[in-house]
């Protein structure tokens, strides 16, 4: 069974998460700013559907993204290089957080019309980016969200949380400035949380949870990156947004 949290339990161990189903640690407890803070820095996170209680979830073993191990296809690449010289095409960081998070939250299809990104879930979030700890990186084209994504950032580490696109390879090209922006200030690791096959085709690997552990106890402790509202340029720095588009922003 998983251990059943009050208002104020702390987490179990994370070696108490059960195999079946795989990762789920905890059952209960509410999407307070404390808790959720508490969970990442453990590498602890929420997970659940529509009219059930909060499940809490460790899996064994963690996709992660190694920031030095990002592999864009070639197509993408391409595309990178196009875009560092296309004002039409625009990267920016916190200036629509709430439409990210719900463009994540939207259905994907007819056959999972359901999705794990509640309402409370948007509401803690969206409180929580207020506090300068979850953020989105956004791909505008034209003037328009073209895809983006959200996560959390606590010190040196970024936990990744959902992605989007309206456009071909919109939040991959988010993803791709992300990591320029954390490689840029040492953040060695991005949490995927989940094996994907998408996101093993970008780099991604699964390394043990005691690893993982390990390696995240430093790093959520050590000094928060400089994030801020503006557009994110393709050397990993952020500007304001009415800083000259220049092809010198390639750096």
């Amino acid at each position: 069974m998983p251990a059943l949290l009050g208002p104020d339990t702390p987490f179990p161990p994370l070696e108490h998460a059960l195999e079946d189903p795989p990762g789920l640690l905890a059952v209960g407890a509410d999407l307070s700013i404390e808790r959720l803070r508490m969970a990442y820095a453990r590498g602890i996170f929420p997970w659940y559907l529509p009219g059930e209680p909060i499940l809490w979830w460790s899996p064994d073993p963690r996709m992660v993204l190694f920031t030095d191990r990002f592999a864009p296809s070639r197509s993408l690449r391409k595309k990178l290089r196009q875009i560092e010289r296309n004002p039409a095409v625009d990267v920016r960081v916190d200036t629509a957080f709430d439409e990210v998070m719900r463009a994540c939250a939207a259905p994907r299809s007819d056959e999972r019309p359901a999705t794990w990104i509640t309402v409370p879930m948007q509401r803690a979030y969206r409180e929580w980016h207020r506090r300068g700890e979850v953020h989105s990186v956004e791909t505008w084209i034209d003037g328009k969200l073209a895809g983006g994504l959200y996560g959390v950032a606590l010190g040196r580490m970024f936990y990744g949380e959902s992605m989007f696109t309206r456009a071909a390879d919109a939040s991959k090209i988010a993803l791709a400035y992300l990591v320029r922006f954390l490689r840029r200030h040492g953040v060695d690791m991005i949490d995927c949380q989940q094996d994907t096959r998408h996101l093993a085709s970008l780099g991604g690997t699964v390394i043990p949870r005691a690893e993982f552990e390990r390696l995240i106890v430093k790093s959520a402790r050590m000094p928060d990156l400089p994030w801020r509202s503006g557009r994110l340029r393709p050397d990993g720095e952020i500007v304001d947004l009415d800083a000259p588009y220049a092809a010198a922003d390639s750096g």
